[in-house]
């Protein structure tokens, strides 16, 4: 540990916010600020220390989350700069699983937008303390107000605003302070290093009052001295006490303090760095992680190098010169270079070669991580992304992450024999670093599918392929992940009988499938009269149905949202099987789901559009025209906000279009929903098309 082991002045935050809010400029400057860098590194420039990815700097956004350290006012901040496009949004969720507060960056224009959203949620799921941050607002149409109003409609939160910016002339000329009641103006020769605290100017000085007093409304119920003195009198709560209370209040998920500046222009980020200082929980401040010991007992850990070690495998990244590195946040103990630690969630030890800190792609090789620390290991060969280590003796294993559903499929095929097995293991690589992206064969046409979040999350995987793994490929075309259900009730029998001159196979299963409600996933319940089918048998027929369920009875996809019931059956004494029984449940649970109205779900895109107004009646006559579904528009500053739900069938190539459609000037946003029934005509064609793709194979291999 750094700071002589002094756990209350560590931090461990995450920077997340949508795409070009400004986090990874934020980030820069914070580094710069802080003193880890000595020049600002810009994003449109493709200098950005933590956008280290060629394809990073190539479009200009982040990819992969960059962690790195930096030191202010005595305290660490272990700091995660996270990606704000929906592709990569995994990348946000394993983040902040780990992290003990986060500053949430917004565009003072766009204020909340769509993965704003989707980021809030996750850093409510973990119970993530947060600060917030507005950002850009030296931009034209930049609202503050609306920006903390929208935290309060979409987020559901209690933003307290303990700045606001004092603009003049249509310029922002600095912030206002409410806790120390004065303007901060930045110098701008110095790249703001250096900043003035003056007098609040008398234009500003009664809506400064206003605000502050708003802000005391928000925090006093959580300081005693301070709710006597708001009672009394206003007058005599000061600085110190208000960011006492302030401070309980982020920590307890109670109010989010709200910044603002405009990071680009080198306005606002040093207050912003003190925030995290101020607000944000040291691990000490966060409840003890809960656990499972062994015998499925709860446990918690605290945050204290004395306590039996326990740690988070967060994140896996292949590094071309040390191998593979496996990101840990340690919250009890202490992990030592050389040592062997207990992988409890695979069982198996695990031998740390070496320890690293890491600052975006460069490493600083350390000799122990300490309690609520966050660092790199290289040399683990099993574990990966969310696997707990810790003491073998006082084992423990943390809540697992959730990962989202992939709805982008394409088949890639090596372009040479000797390609072919260096594309296997790049693939199962990539695999284990990303666990949203998923790799198949799929066993009708031997292809090989690799599976994404979307179109940009396939193109980078590609781009990684064959930049930094050198290998040749061809690629198709994107495919849709559709998904199959039934839509109504319905029972089906399945018998598997074959003899043979010795001991023959018997397996007999009655099965009624219906549909379990949308998102509530598939299940298997056992509604058999007890003696009907032997109980060492029922596993088997669950396997069945489970692996009959991996492919539809439409055209092949997975099945979801359904409920398998076994109603009945019958056994044979000496030639019943597990195979048998296995076969048996499988034929019966497609025969059930080709009688209850097989139904085609398609994934569904939540869209934002922002067009100049000129362009709005075009933009959206083709929105409709992809089948989508327009829930709310927004005059904003000659722009208009459209934001509804498009079938993600229909968005390939959207890009384009809407850029052909607006000159260029509109922009629009898209992250995956939910799934819904695919429209009958369209499902019998797609149905028609790749079952004739199917009769196209085979014959082909029939000539071969």
């Amino acid at each position: 540990m750094a700071l002589a082991g002094t756990l209350e002045k560590v931090r461990n935050i995450g920077i997340m916010a949508h795409i070009d809010a400004g986090k990874t400029t934020t980030t820069e400057r914070i580094l710069y600020y802080t003193g880890v860098s000595h020049r600002m590194g810009e994003v449109d420039d493709g200098t950005a220390q933590m956008d280290w990815m060629v394809q990073e700097q190539e479009r200009g956004i982040t990819i992969t989350s960059a962690a790195t350290t930096c030191f202010w006012r005595d305290h660490q901040i272990n700091i995660i700069d996270t990606p704000g496009h929906v592709d990569f949004t995994i990348e946000v969720e394993r983040s902040l699983r780990v992290l003990d507060g986060a500053i949430a960056v917004f565009c003072g224009v766009g204020g909340v937008e769509p993965q704003s959203e989707t980021v809030w949620r996750q850093a409510d799921r973990y119970h993530v303390p947060r600060v917030a941050f507005v950002n850009k607002m030296d931009r034209v149409g930049a609202d503050f107000d609306r920006a903390v109003g929208m935290m309060y409609s979409r987020l559901n939160g209690n933003p307290a605003p303990i700045q606001f910016p004092f603009v003049e002339d249509d310029e922002l000329k600095g912030i206002v302070d409410l806790l120390a009641m004065r303007l901060m103006v930045y110098d701008e020769d110095t790249l703001g290093q250096r900043s003035e605290a003056r007098p609040i100017p008398d234009a500003a000085l009664d809506e400064a009052r206003v605000r502050r007093d708003r802000l005391i409304d928000i925090v006093a119920e959580y300081d005693e001295e301070m709710l006597g003195n708001y009672v009394d009198n206003r007058s005599r709560i000061d600085e110190p006490q208000i960011r006492r209370a302030l401070r309980r209040a982020t920590i307890d998920l109670k109010a989010v303090p709200v910044l603002c500046g405009a990071a680009f222009r080198n306005k606002g980020v040093q207050p912003l760095i003190d925030a995290v200082v101020d607000f944000l929980p040291s691990p000490l401040d966060v409840p003890p992680i809960a656990g499972t010991e062994q015998g499925g007992k709860q446990a918690g850990r605290k945050a204290d190098d004395r306590e039996p070690l326990s740690a988070l495998a967060f994140k896996i990244m292949s590094d071309p010169f040390v191998g593979q590195l496996t990101y840990v946040r340690v919250y009890s103990g202490t992990l030592r270079a050389g040592e062997t630690v207990y992988n409890a969630t695979k069982k198996v030890r695990e031998r740390i070669g070496r320890l690293l800190r890491m600052h975006a792609n460069k490493r600083e090789e350390i000799r122990d991580l300490g309690a609520g620390d966050i660092g790199a290991v290289a040399g683990f060969r099993a574990t990966t992304t969310g696997d707990t280590l810790s003491d073998e003796k006082h084992a423990i294993v943390f809540e697992s992450m959730q990962f989202p559903v992939p709805v982008v499929s394409i088949a890639i095929e090596p372009k040479t024999k000797a390609d072919q097995d260096k594309l296997a293991v790049t693939l199962q690589k990539l695999a284990i670093e990303d666990p949203s992206f998923r790799v198949k064969v799929d066993d009708e046409t031997g292809q090989t599918i690799i599976s994404g979040m979307g179109e940009l999350h396939l193109e980078i995987i590609v781009d990684r392929l064959m930049r930094e793994f050198r290998v040749n490929a061809n690629v198709g075309r994107p495919m849709v992940a559709y998904k199959e259900t039934v839509a109504r009730p319905a029972s089906a029998e399945g018998r598997y009988i074959r003899q043979t001159g010795g001991r023959g196979q018997y397996g007999h299963v009655i099965l009624r499938v219906e549909p379990a409600g949308q998102g509530k996933g598939c299940s298997f319940d056992q509604g058999i009269a007890a003696g009907k089918i032997p109980k060492e048998f029922v596993p088997a027929v669950r396997a069945g149905v489970r692996e009959a369920m991996e492919n539809g009875v439409l055209a092949g996809y997975p099945v979801v949202d359904v409920r398998a019931v076994l109603v009945d059956g019958s056994s044979h004494e000496v030639d019943s099987t597990e195979i048998a029984f296995k076969i048996a449940a499988s034929m019966a649970f497609k025969d059930a789901c080709e009688a209850a109205d097989p139904v085609l779900m398609e994934p569904i895109m939540q869209t934002e559009l922002v067009t100049p107004d000129e362009f709005a009646g075009a933009v959206i006559k083709d929105f409709n025209g992809r089948r989508g579904k327009i829930e709310r528009t927004e005059s904003r500053a000659a722009v208009q906000v459209i934001g509804g739900a498009m079938p993600l069938a229909e968005s390939f190539g959207y890009a384009t279009a809407i850029r052909s459609l607006s000159q260029g000037r509109a922009t629009y946003t898209m992250q995956f929903s939910h799934y819904a029934p695919l429209p009958r005509n369209l499902s019998d064609q797609l149905v028609t098309r790749l079952r004739g793709v199917d009769v196209a194979f085979e014959a082909k291999a029939v000539r071969t």
